[in-house]
Protein backbone atom coordinates (compact mmCIF):
# COMPACT_ATOMS: atom_id res chain seq x y z
CA UNK A 1 0.00 0.00 0.00
CA UNK A 2 3.05 2.52 0.63
CA UNK A 3 3.44 4.64 -2.11
CA UNK A 4 6.86 6.59 -2.72
CA UNK A 5 7.65 9.75 -0.86
CA UNK A 6 6.86 11.71 -3.93
CA UNK A 7 3.55 10.71 -4.53
CA UNK A 8 0.38 12.14 -3.58
CA UNK A 9 -1.62 9.88 -1.19
CA UNK A 10 -5.58 10.23 -1.78
CA UNK A 11 -8.21 9.35 1.14
CA UNK A 12 -11.41 9.89 0.88
CA UNK A 13 -13.59 9.11 4.23
CA UNK A 14 -17.69 9.35 3.83
CA UNK A 15 -20.59 9.06 6.18
CA UNK A 16 -22.90 10.35 7.21
CA UNK A 17 -23.69 13.55 9.97
CA UNK A 18 -22.61 12.90 13.73
CA UNK A 19 -20.54 10.19 12.64
CA UNK A 20 -17.06 12.23 13.22
CA UNK A 21 -16.12 12.35 9.46
CA UNK A 22 -14.82 15.94 10.10
CA UNK A 23 -13.00 15.10 12.85
CA UNK A 24 -11.32 11.74 11.22
CA UNK A 25 -10.43 13.87 8.55
CA UNK A 26 -8.93 16.61 10.52
CA UNK A 27 -6.65 13.66 12.65
CA UNK A 28 -5.58 12.41 9.30
CA UNK A 29 -4.00 15.58 7.88
CA UNK A 30 -2.77 16.87 11.01
CA UNK A 31 -1.08 13.55 10.94
CA UNK A 32 0.54 13.58 7.54
CA UNK A 33 1.53 17.41 8.31
CA UNK A 34 3.66 16.34 11.26
CA UNK A 35 5.02 13.45 9.37
CA UNK A 36 6.61 16.13 7.13
CA UNK A 37 3.91 16.43 3.56
CA UNK A 38 1.96 18.85 2.31
CA UNK A 39 -1.91 18.51 2.51
CA UNK A 40 -4.57 19.46 1.02
CA UNK A 41 -8.17 18.30 2.53
CA UNK A 42 -11.96 19.54 1.22
CA UNK A 43 -15.37 18.71 3.10
CA UNK A 44 -18.84 18.11 1.73
CA UNK A 45 -21.21 18.30 4.98
CA UNK A 46 -24.08 20.66 3.80
CA UNK A 47 -26.60 18.21 5.56
CA UNK A 48 -24.36 16.85 8.10
CA UNK A 49 -26.39 17.99 11.25
CA UNK A 50 -29.72 16.03 9.82
CA UNK A 51 -28.12 13.03 9.23
CA UNK A 52 -27.44 13.30 5.79
CA UNK A 53 -24.17 12.29 3.81
CA UNK A 54 -20.48 13.97 4.72
CA UNK A 55 -17.75 13.47 2.76
CA UNK A 56 -13.70 14.56 2.94
CA UNK A 57 -11.22 14.25 0.78
CA UNK A 58 -7.17 14.40 2.44
CA UNK A 59 -4.49 14.27 -0.17
CA UNK A 60 -0.70 14.34 1.09
CA UNK A 61 2.56 13.83 -0.31
CA UNK A 62 5.53 16.06 -1.32
CA UNK A 63 3.16 18.39 -3.11
CA UNK A 64 -0.39 18.74 -3.28
CA UNK A 65 -1.69 20.89 -6.03
CA UNK A 66 -5.31 20.08 -5.91
CA UNK A 67 -7.36 19.46 -2.41
CA UNK A 68 -9.99 17.24 -4.73
CA UNK A 69 -9.21 13.47 -5.53
CA UNK A 70 -10.42 12.73 -9.26
CA UNK A 71 -12.43 10.07 -9.63
CA UNK A 72 -10.45 6.65 -10.23
CA UNK A 73 -7.70 7.82 -7.85
CA UNK A 74 -8.30 7.22 -4.19
CA UNK A 75 -6.15 4.88 -2.16
CA UNK A 76 -8.10 4.15 0.65
CA UNK A 77 -11.94 4.73 1.52
CA UNK A 78 -12.70 5.09 4.69
CA UNK A 79 -16.43 4.62 5.28
CA UNK A 80 -18.43 4.99 8.17
CA UNK A 81 -21.87 3.70 6.66
CA UNK A 82 -22.01 0.56 4.01
CA UNK A 83 -24.57 2.74 1.60
CA UNK A 84 -22.41 5.02 1.50
CA UNK A 85 -18.98 2.87 1.08
CA UNK A 86 -20.97 1.42 -2.21
CA UNK A 87 -22.09 5.01 -3.35
CA UNK A 88 -18.37 6.29 -3.92
CA UNK A 89 -16.53 2.76 -4.60
CA UNK A 90 -16.16 4.28 -8.00
CA UNK A 91 -13.59 6.44 -6.99
CA UNK A 92 -11.54 3.54 -5.91
CA UNK A 93 -8.13 3.57 -7.89
CA UNK A 94 -7.33 -0.24 -9.30
CA UNK A 95 -5.21 -1.13 -6.14
CA UNK A 96 -7.61 1.20 -4.20
CA UNK A 97 -9.01 -0.47 -0.34
CA UNK A 98 -12.13 0.28 1.29
CA UNK A 99 -12.44 0.26 5.36
CA UNK A 100 -16.40 0.20 6.26
CA UNK A 101 -17.89 -0.33 9.35
CA UNK A 102 -20.95 -2.63 9.11
CA UNK A 103 -23.56 0.22 10.30
CA UNK A 104 -26.25 0.62 8.13
CA UNK A 105 -28.01 4.18 8.50
CA UNK A 106 -31.23 5.02 6.20
CA UNK A 107 -30.79 8.52 5.73
CA UNK A 108 -33.46 10.65 4.61
CA UNK A 109 -33.77 10.69 1.05
CA UNK A 110 -34.52 7.08 1.62
CA UNK A 111 -37.21 7.45 4.21
CA UNK A 112 -38.60 9.85 1.86
CA UNK A 113 -38.99 7.59 -1.28
CA UNK A 114 -36.72 8.94 -3.30
CA UNK A 115 -33.95 6.68 -3.07
CA UNK A 116 -33.78 3.06 -2.16
CA UNK A 117 -30.56 1.28 0.17
CA UNK A 118 -28.84 -1.38 -1.20
CA UNK A 119 -29.80 -4.59 0.76
CA UNK A 120 -26.29 -6.11 -0.81
CA UNK A 121 -23.89 -3.11 0.15
CA UNK A 122 -21.59 -5.99 1.90
CA UNK A 123 -22.38 -8.52 -1.43
CA UNK A 124 -21.32 -5.40 -3.53
CA UNK A 125 -18.09 -4.56 -1.70
CA UNK A 126 -16.77 -8.04 -1.99
CA UNK A 127 -17.52 -7.97 -5.58
CA UNK A 128 -16.47 -5.18 -6.64
CA UNK A 129 -13.46 -4.01 -4.55
CA UNK A 130 -10.17 -5.84 -3.74
CA UNK A 131 -10.00 -6.91 -0.50
CA UNK A 132 -12.34 -5.14 1.36
CA UNK A 133 -12.19 -4.70 5.40
CA UNK A 134 -15.43 -4.53 6.69
CA UNK A 135 -15.44 -4.29 10.79
CA UNK A 136 -18.35 -4.14 13.02
CA UNK A 137 -17.02 -0.86 13.95
CA UNK A 138 -20.39 0.19 16.40
CA UNK A 139 -20.55 -3.28 18.09
CA UNK A 140 -16.23 -2.25 19.31
CA UNK A 141 -17.55 1.06 20.70
CA UNK A 142 -20.29 -0.33 22.64
CA UNK A 143 -17.80 -3.14 24.16
CA UNK A 144 -15.77 -0.50 25.03
CA UNK A 145 -18.22 2.03 25.97
CA UNK A 146 -19.14 4.83 23.88
CA UNK A 147 -20.63 4.13 20.68
CA UNK A 148 -19.09 7.59 19.49
CA UNK A 149 -15.76 5.69 19.46
CA UNK A 150 -16.54 4.32 15.45
CA UNK A 151 -14.51 7.00 14.18
CA UNK A 152 -11.48 6.20 16.37
CA UNK A 153 -11.49 2.48 15.63
CA UNK A 154 -11.73 3.10 12.06
CA UNK A 155 -8.95 5.26 11.79
CA UNK A 156 -7.26 2.66 14.09
CA UNK A 157 -7.81 0.29 10.85
CA UNK A 158 -6.54 2.70 8.59
CA UNK A 159 -3.17 3.71 9.94
CA UNK A 160 -1.91 0.06 9.09
CA UNK A 161 -2.83 0.52 5.52
CA UNK A 162 -1.56 4.95 5.50
CA UNK A 163 1.90 3.80 7.00
CA UNK A 164 2.13 7.02 9.28
CA UNK A 165 4.17 6.85 12.25
CA UNK A 166 2.31 5.18 14.53
CA UNK A 167 3.81 7.36 17.81
CA UNK A 168 2.37 10.86 15.49
CA UNK A 169 -1.00 9.13 15.11
CA UNK A 170 -1.50 8.76 19.31
CA UNK A 171 -0.22 11.95 20.05
CA UNK A 172 -2.27 14.05 17.10
CA UNK A 173 -5.41 11.48 19.17
CA UNK A 174 -4.50 12.48 22.04
CA UNK A 175 -4.49 16.24 21.61
CA UNK A 176 -7.74 16.20 18.86
CA UNK A 177 -10.33 14.48 21.35
CA UNK A 178 -11.64 15.75 24.74
CA UNK A 179 -9.35 15.22 27.69
CA UNK A 180 -11.93 13.14 29.62
CA UNK A 181 -12.22 10.64 26.92
CA UNK A 182 -8.43 10.46 26.14
CA UNK A 183 -7.92 7.22 27.03
CA UNK A 184 -11.16 5.59 25.62
CA UNK A 185 -9.79 6.85 22.43
CA UNK A 186 -6.25 5.86 22.42
CA UNK A 187 -8.05 2.12 23.23
CA UNK A 188 -10.30 1.98 20.39
CA UNK A 189 -7.49 3.35 18.00
CA UNK A 190 -5.17 0.49 18.77
CA UNK A 191 -8.39 -2.11 18.46
CA UNK A 192 -8.39 -0.66 15.20
CA UNK A 193 -5.02 -1.10 14.41
CA UNK A 194 -5.14 -4.50 16.10
CA UNK A 195 -7.84 -5.61 13.35
CA UNK A 196 -4.84 -5.76 10.41
CA UNK A 197 -1.40 -7.02 10.67
CA UNK A 198 1.50 -5.48 11.80
CA UNK A 199 2.68 -2.31 10.52
CA UNK A 200 6.36 -1.93 9.72
CA UNK A 201 6.07 1.57 10.98
CA UNK A 202 6.77 2.60 14.47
Amino acid sequence: MAKASWEVNNVLIVGVGGQGVILASEILSEVAMRSGFDVKKSEVHGMAQRGGIVSSHVRYGSEVASPLIPQGEVDVLLAFELAEAVRWIGFLSPKGRVIASRQRLVPPIVSTGLASYPEDAESILQRETWAPVLVDAQQLANQLGNPRLVNTILLGVASRLLELPHRTWRRVVSERVPKAYRELNLAAFEQGRGILGSSSVS
